[in-house]
């Protein structure tokens, strides 16, 4: 049978409009925009109309969901309030606009066929598997009984499978598999809950799973059974996923983990696990009722968990770190892979994590000659990944606030509400964790994670990234940003292809800052204290920034206060080695190389002579106030890492040992503050220096170093941002950057300044790291395109081309 491809069919017999309206009838012009297409919303509303007995009809366009509504005032009011409360599980609703107009009467409600045109995305990001396909999928009764793409209106893959608009199966890579007639009847029922899903399939109608296994080729329930006795057999297995490939393997087991972590090159960097249920999540840790919520919600990224003590996992899974990123089984087939009641038993807990080395792009393609180095066996199907999209990563706070580490699948492509209106614009993003980020009218779509662009397979991704998004929003890009770092690969990117459009550059603070606003909704007219913390960005004066307090809005910035300079010696080498950056902050603070410090320890005397040398003649050292830099020289000093795999791994680890002291840690340390007329304060940590030091030699444990370090940085930013509030009078304070992600710190931050009165602004819908950086750029990019005599606005101050 052929694939229907007719989107908005009006209902089977239903009957036309037009004639006498009734007494007392009213009609509606109802207009809903938000996420509302492909999510079931027409058919909810078909519904709706004629269990209340009204006529009219309703119809897709290019900026939403257009109904019109005739019938009894009373019955019109109950339309309107179950509208919103009674919506379809993934559609969100950003706005309800309605207009009388003249009674026509009928008696029919029908769904009319979309009207095309420029617009926003129809396509909803990807959909973890719904309860009602669950109760479907392990129904020995049912014709879709244990079928691995098993779909729905409510959940499947949207985003990743989707080749081009209009949003159709024909435009997907659903598009090889003619349905069956059941299928197709279902498709084209607007009563149905599969009505124009897409990926709607049955085991008659494909896709097919396979299973490659040391050349074996085994397929459907007989590659899931091998699967199945491999994993319990401590093999790895590639398993093919919603955007891209897994490699999973026992996470109970400790060979296996740790082949696994050896094959990808991983080094220390923790590994996510899927788990079989919420009793298995449970096994492993507390789950607060937030948790629970996003770990079983339609987005069901990846969810960090305080670990329990007696988790049953492998050592290698998660090393140090008190957290674990669980996720449930989102697909069919991941579902499968556990196993229904009467298969097997097999492991409970899955690492699963991307099927590639470090830094590599992911795979999504079977026949990728990456994988048979990576695992023993290869299960996949014939769907084909048109984008990948990796695992989005959230911690839930305590006050069950989300805050994005990831965002990705689930999330992507998901708009964003703006604060003011914008030209169509594309911004670049950073080099690490790169998301770019488009933007038209009062609308932005970020990207799905891309990866750190230091190698060339990862720009290629963005470039493909970039015409995909772009031509699923229409958005044609008329304004450029990038970050105002020379050296940046992005930058260098946006540049090569601004083909004469302006290419605004953007300070890097001054983007997390507008990140965190927009986040917040804020339109930019009144300045915020924005407090950005992160490992590195390219300061104004040369320097590396990184611990910095800004007045800003999205026109401009001062710099209020930063850390004090200490050198970076080496650049990277720093960076990798976190006892050289303690060594460093040592010599900054005027305290001496004690042979008995930790971080003195892990360098021998011919690094130490070089290192020495280096900084007395400032050879290779440029000044950096990084909060980042010194949170990894904490750890080193403390004797908690000096040397590192992966990003933030000191710093975690820091985090980790300050958790459990943090109510119980005595006197914190103290930053100075010191400041002349018109210049920035600097936060001196030269006292938290000579005082951590002083407790590592006098044998304190490091669990109260670290929480006393912690408290010391709450406090400074508290003070640090007290006296920007004397000096501009701005109440509000953004905490933003990628050192925010600690989640001790934010709760430090948070409450300190919070006994202080002030109004405290968190990341909430996107990632305070770089992952959200191209929000910021874009915005301010945004307001700079606006403004027609150029430079840079100061909050404040008279409009310069420099701030100082």
């Amino acid at each position: 049978m052929t694939t229907p491809t007719d989107e908005g069919r009006s209902a089977p017999g239903a009957p036309a409009e037009g004639g006498t309206a009734a007494a007392g009838c009213v009609r509606e012009r109802v207009v809903v925009r938000g996420a509302v297409q492909g999510v079931g919303f027409r058919p909810f509303v078909h519904g709706l109309a004629r269990e209340l007995g009204l006529s009219g009809f309703v119809r897709n366009d290019a900026g939403g969901l257009v109904a019109e509504v005739e019938g009894d005032p009373h019955r019109l009011r109950a339309f309107r309030e179950r509208l919103t409360g009674h919506a379809p599980p993934l559609a969100v609703i950003s706005s309800i606009d309605r207009h009388r107009l003249p009674a026509l009467g009928g008696t029919g409600f029908v769904i009319r066929p979309s009207v095309p045109g420029p617009g926003h995305t129809r396509v909803p990001p990807d959909a973890a598997l719904c309860p009602q396909c669950h109760a479907e999928l392990t129904d020995p009764a049912d014709r879709r009984h244990r079928h691995p793409f098993i779909a729905c209106t409510h959940c499947g893959p949207r985003f990743t499978i989707v080749t081009g608009l209009p949003y159709d199966r024909a435009t997907t890579t659903m598009a090889p598999f003619a349905l069956c007639e059941r299928c197709a009847a279902e498709y084209a029922d607007p009563a149905d809950r599969r009505f124009h899903t897409q990926p709607v399939a049955c085991p008659d109608c494909g896709p097919r799973l396979h299973l490659d296994d040391s050349g074996a080729h085994l397929t459907g329930e007989q590659a899931l059974a091998r699967a199945r006795d491999l994993l319990a057999g401590g093999r790895i297995v590639a398993v093919k996923g919603i955007g891209g490939h897994h490699l999973a393997c026992d996470a109970t087991d400790p060979a296996a983990v740790g082949r696994l972590r050896a094959l990808k090159e991983r080094g220390g960097k923790p590994f996510a696990v899927m788990a079989a249920d919420l009793a298995a999540v449970r096994a492993l840790a507390a789950v607060s009722d937030a948790e629970r919520d996003l770990l079983c919600g339609p987005r069901a990224p990846v969810v960090l968990l305080r670990r329990r003590t007696t988790a049953p996992l492998a050592d290698a899974v998660c090393p140090g770190t008190p957290d674990v990123g669980v996720m449930l089984p989102y697909s069919p087939l991941h579902r499968l892979l556990f196993g229904l009641p009467g298969d097997p038993p097999g492991p409970r807990v899955l690492v699963m994590t991307s099927a590639n080395r470090s830094g590599e792009p992911l795979v999504t393609d079977d026949a990728d000659a990456r994988l048979p180095a990576l695992c023993d066996a290869r299960l996949g199907h014939d769907r084909a990944i048109r984008t990948p999209c990796d695992d989005s990563v959230v911690r839930v706070r305590p006050d069950g606030s989300h805050l994005p580490l990831r965002r990705s699948r689930g999330y992507v492509p998901e708009p964003l509400d703006l604060p003011f209106d914008v030209t169509p614009a594309l911004a670049a993003g950073g080099d690490l964790k790169n998301v770019f980020c488009l933007a038209r009218g009062r609308t932005a779509w970020l990207s799905q994670h891309i990866g750190d662009l230091d190698r060339l397979e990862n720009v290629a991704v963005l470039d493909a990234a970039v015409r995909h998004l772009s031509a699923l929003t229409g958005v044609r890009p008329r304004l450029l940003a990038a970050d105002r770092h020379p050296g940046y690969r992005s930058t260098a990117w946006a540049r090569d292809r601004a083909a004469g459009r302006p290419l605004h550059l953007v300070q890097h603070h001054h983007a997390h800052v507008a990140s965190a606003m927009a986040d917040a909704g804020l339109d930019g007219s009144a300045p915020v204290i924005g407090v950005a913390f992160d490992g590195t960005g390219y300061g104004d004066d040369g320097a590396v920034w990184g611990g910095e307090v800004l007045l800003a809005d999205y026109a401009g910035y001062r710099r209020l206060a930063h850390l004090a300079y200490v050198p970076l010696p080496g650049g990277d080498a720093a960076v990798r080695n976190p006892c050289r950056m303690a060594l460093a902050h040592l010599y900054a603070a005027g305290e001496p190389w004690h042979a008995d410090l930790p971080c003195v320890r892990a360098c021998d005397e011919r690094e130490r002579t070089l290192l020495a040398r280096q900084l007395e003649r400032g050879v290779a050292c440029v000044p950096t106030s990084s909060m980042g830099r010194l949170f990894d020289a904490l750890a080193s000093l403390a004797g908690i890492r000096h040397r590192t795999g992966h990003e933030a791994q000191a710093a975690v680890e820091l985090q980790a040992h300050a958790a459990p002291a943090m109510d119980h840690c005595g006197t914190p340390y103290a930053f100075a503050l010191h400041g002349e007329p018109g210049r920035p304060q600097a936060i001196d940590p030269a006292p938290v220096l000579r005082a951590a030091a002083a407790d590592v030699r006098a044998g304190t444990p490091r669990e109260v170093v670290a929480a006393r370090f912690h408290h010391a940085v709450a406090a400074a930013v508290a003070a640090a941002c007290e006296a920007a509030r004397q000096r501009t009078g701005t109440t509000t304070v953004a905490l933003t950057g990628g050192v925010f992600a600690n989640a001790v710190l934010d709760e430090a931050c948070t409450a300190a300044l919070g006994a202080r009165h002030f109004t405290v602004l968190r990341h909430r819908a996107v990632p305070c790291g770089d992952g959200g950086l191209a929000l910021g750029q874009l915005l301010v990019a945004a307001r700079a395109h606006r403004t027609p005599e150029g430079g840079t606005h100061v909050p404040g101050r008279a409009r310069q081309g420099r701030p100082h």
